[in-house]
Formats: C-alpha cells, sequence, structure tokens
C-alpha cells in the first residue's frame, strides 16, 4: 500500500479484542465501537482505576475483562493491543495459532486515517534509542514555523487516534514511535522516516539486539521520499539498505561533521543541507546556526539535524527551520539547566536513563560531578566510564543497582572520587546534589545523567528530576 493511500475496512460487526485499558486502549475500544466493531477490552489489572474506566466502556455497550488478559476471547478476528504488551504474552501465542492478525495502535491508526472524511495527513516518522521526543517536537516546530498545521503525535503522548479521527485537518504530521508500537505496525508507510541511533535497550521486550534494531528499521518501510540517517551510527544506515522503499526515495545522512553530498551537518558553526539543494555536488544550503539550537550540545545538534532533514524532504524553506529551531524549547529533565551556584552549574537529564543518553550528555560538559544510579535494567556501564573518565571530577551514586557503576569505576577510574549513598529515602537526591557540590570547583557541572530507570526510588524519571531541582534550588536559596 503506498504513502497515500487510505486502507478501508468494514468493521461492522467484526470482532475485535483490544487488549490494554489506557493511553491507547480505550480510544482504540471507543472508535472501533463507533465503526459498527463488536469490540472486547481484554486487561491484565483488576484495580480500582481499571474498573472506573470498565464501567465507562461498559456503558457505551463495549465488552471489558478484567484480570485476564491471557485468553484470546472467542469469535475474534482482529487483536489491537497496547504497545507495551510483550510478543510472548499468551494471548498473541493464541492468535497467531488461530491465524487472527494483531495491531498497534499505530497500526490502527494508520488505517483509520481518512475514515472520517478529512484529508489524510502524511507522516514524517521518527525513531531510535534517544532523543526521539525532542527531534519530533523540534520538527513540529520547524513545519510550524513554515506555516503548516501540524502536531507532534504517538509515543509523545498526543494520541495517533486522536490526531487522526479529530476534527483538525492537518497537513503532515511529525510522528514519535517506540520500538514497541513498529513491531505491531506492519503497514505503516510514512512520507519520510529517521533512526536516529541504535543502542541497546528493551532487549528483554524484544529478545535480541537483532530483533530490536529490526523493529526500528521498520519505520523506514515503504518510505516515499527519505530515509533519513546518522552518519556516526553506521548500524542506521544498514536499515536504510535493507528497506524496501517507493522508487526515488533516498538515502539521506546526518552529520555533526562537514556533509558530503545527500548530508546534512556542521561547517564554522552553521548547520548546512547538501541534501535538498539544486546541485548537491558543489553546493550547501545554509539553515541555522548551531546556537540556535537549545541546548547547543552535540547530540541536541544532531537531533536537530535529523528535525531539519525530514522537514526539508516535506518541502519546507530554509527559514522555517532557522525560525522553527529558534522558538523551540526542551522538555523539563532533558539536560535542564537548574541555576548556577558558586560558578558550579547544576544540570537536569533525569530523562537519561540509559548508558546511550548518558553517553550523549556526559560528552556535552568538561568538567564533570556526575550524579548516577538506579535500576540498570541489564545494562552494563565499562564502556560509559571509559568514554567519560576524563571528564569526571567526582561521582555520586545512588540506588539500586550503584555498584555496577561503582565497580566500573573502580576498573577504569580509579583514581576519580566516588560518594556511595546507601539509602533510598526521600531525602537521598538532597544528599546527593550536597555531596556534589562539596566535590565541585568553579566551572564544573553537577549533572543529574543516571543511565537507570528511576523505579527503585521513584515514579518516574519526572519526580527524580524534580527532586534535583528542588534540592538545587533549596542550596541557591540557602547561598543568596
Amino acid at each position: 500500500m503506498g504513502s497515500q493511500e487510505v486502507s478501508t475496512v468494514d468493521w461492522q460487526g467484526k470482532h475485535v479484542t483490544v487488549a490494554g485499558l489506557g493511553v491507547s486502549g480505550i480510544p482504540a475500544a471507543r472508535a472501533l465501537h463507533e465503526r459498527g466493531a463488536l469490540v472486547t477490552v481484554v486487561n491484565d489489572g483488576d484495580d480500582e482505576r481499571a474498573r472506573a474506566q470498565a464501567a465507562e466502556l461498559e456503558a457505551l455497550g463495549i465488552t471489558v475483562r478484567l484480570g485476564d488478559g491471557a485468553t484470546l476471547p472467542p469469535s475474534t478476528e482482529l487483536v489491537v493491543t497496547a504497545p507495551g504488551w510483550q510478543p510472548d504474552k499468551p494471548l498473541f501465542l493464541a492468535a497467531a495459532e488461530a491465524g487472527v492478525p494483531v495491531w498497534g495502535d499505530v497500526e490502527l491508526a494508520w488505517r483509520l486515517r481518512g475514515d472520517n472524511g478529512k484529508k489524510a495527513a502524511p507522516w514524517l516518522a521518527v525513531t531510535g534509542t534517544n532523543g526521539k521526543t525532542t527531534t519530533v517536537r523540534m520538527l513540529a516546530s520547524i513545519l510550524e514555523a513554515a506555516g503548516l498545521r501540524t502536531a507532534a503525535v504517538g509515543n509523545i503522548g498526543v494520541s495517533l487516534l486522536d490526531a487522526v479521527l479529530g476534527d483538525t485537518e492537518y497537513d503532515v504530521l511529525a510522528v514519535e514511535l517506540s520500538s514497541y508500537q513498529l513491531h505491531w505496525a506492519p503497514s505503516l508507510r510514512a512520507h519520510s522516516a529517521a533512526v536516529l541511533n541504535l543502542a541497546p535497550d528493551h532487549l528483554d521486550w524484544h529478545g535480541s539486539m537483532e530483533a530490536y534494531a529490526a523493529d526500528k528499521g521498520r519505520v523506514y518501510e515503504g518510505n516515499t521520499v527519505a530515509c533519513v540517517y546518522n552518519v556516526a551510527d553506521p548500524a542506521t544506515e544498514d536499515l536504510v539498505r535493507e528497506a524496501d522503499v517507493e522508487e526515488g526515495c533516498r538515502a539521506i545522512g546526518f552529520t555533526l561533521g562537514a556533509p558530503g553530498p545527500s548530508q546534512l551537518g556542521v561547517v564554522d558553526g552553521i548547520l548546512v543541507d547538501r541534501a535538498f539543494v539544486a546541485n548537491r555536488q558543489k553546493q550547501a544550503q545554509e539553515l541555522a546556526e548551531v546556537t540556535d539550537v537549545d541546548p547547543p550540545a552535540p547530540h541536541n545538534i544532531a537531533n536537530a539535524l535529523a528535525a531539519a532533514a525530514l522537514a526539508r524532504a516535506f518541502g519546507v524553506e530554509p527559514a522555517a527551520v532557522r525560525d522553527g529551531l529558534r522558538a523551540f524549547r526542551p522538555d523539563a529533565h532533558r539536560i535542564e539547566h537548574v541555576a548556577d551556584i558558586g560558578e558550579v552549574a547544576y544540570v537536569d537529564d533525569s530523562k537519561a536513563t540509559n548508558t546511550h543518553a548518558t553517553e550523549a550528555s556526559l560528552a556535552a560538559y568538561d568538567s564533570i560531578v556526575w550524579i548516577a544510579g538506579g535500576l540498570a535494567k541489564g545494562a552494563t556501564f565499562d564502556e560509559l566510564v571509559i568514554g567519560a573518565a576524563k571528564r569526571l571530577r567526582g561521582v555520586v551514586l545512588m540506588g539500586a543497582d550503584r555498584a555496577l557503576i561503582h565497580e566500573a569505576l573502580t576498573r577504569h577510574a580509579p583514581e576519580v572520587p566516588v560518594v556511595d549513598l546507601d539509602r533510598t529515602d526521600t531525602g537521598a537526591m538532597s544528599e546527593a546534589v550536597a555531596r556534589a557540590a562539596e566535590l565541585a570547583r568553579p566551572g564544573d557541572t553537577v549533572l543529574l545523567a543516571p543511565a537507570c530507570a528511576s523505579m527503585d526510588m521513584f515514579t518516574n524519571y519526572n519526580k527524580r528530576g524534580e527532586a534535583f531541582a528542588d534540592a538545587v534550588r533549596a542550596r541557591a536559596d540557602e547561598s543568596a
């Protein structure tokens, strides 16, 4: 199915099982029910919140089965799943045995776009281990600066179903896609797409690095204009080579160095385009300055180049790239400068929940007191420590798996002083900031970049970042 074609399905009387209540399951159940499908929602949980959600759906005439997400309901012709449900769940094994297809919320949104009589907006899709949300929001800002009706949707928190079925008629959508979502989206065909980077993550879900990469690579399937890859990460270019794309679709690289033909890159502090110009062998188009990107850390410049490449693939003029990047402000807890105290900068990158993100964060500063630790999710830290050792003034460790980082520091940076906090109470972050301040010298950066998930001590990475920011501001008030 080509990128601009719209799939039509006769939903009347079709038996559809929706797996999982929540952000994607409830809109999916409603949309299918409205189209005449006979919907049964199954959910593992049976708590108070789930019962309240079930009551709302049952009032519409939707069947809900709580506490049993493992059994395939009789007569099921299609399963629509929340993206986080693992492929080896009994429900999906039963579906496979019965020959029943399984779609994710993204696949359903793709199939339903244009279903309400609106124009089906093309999708500019972004995936990768790190940087997806920032890149998609940058892209949306650029598209808006070009005067296009757009929205940042998908894994970013705005339901794709709401976007494609809502009242607004978009010119183009900036779509963030996780590996989970791509796994369950077999017919998705984007206008153009980018894989920002690939590093081990969610391997417990995918089963192997090869399976994880293959699911990421699905974003390139059927692209019509551009497959955007990271020159510094050859695995992303390999995925482009393996993809089955529309005739005429081009491979477009982005690099922090000077770009070759069909690439975007950086020359003398300028973001330049040698891909979408009349003579890419000899010409380069200035797009923006490095200082137009907030913050101008190397990995964030890479995000900006990927966003610019997708926008240029859609025909956006250079001035809109510059204006969109200038207007963009990053989300909280992503290399967020909190305060300067005594010539020491305090930076919150609580979103750095894996080693790949933390490596990029550490590379942005010259002299660092690093606050790290939490749930390692099976990660190892030797390569991260080896790469960062020369930048480390000191390290403060906290969280359940801090010993893994401590062991890597002992092996590869034994001269770096380490503070090991053996506490998980709510005051632990305040002590971490205090101990980091003791290690820091004027010109240093105290950087929260945990390289781990947060759930051992905090509800999520947002709460962890807020605890850090609160502790820093309390110190700033004391020193004022």
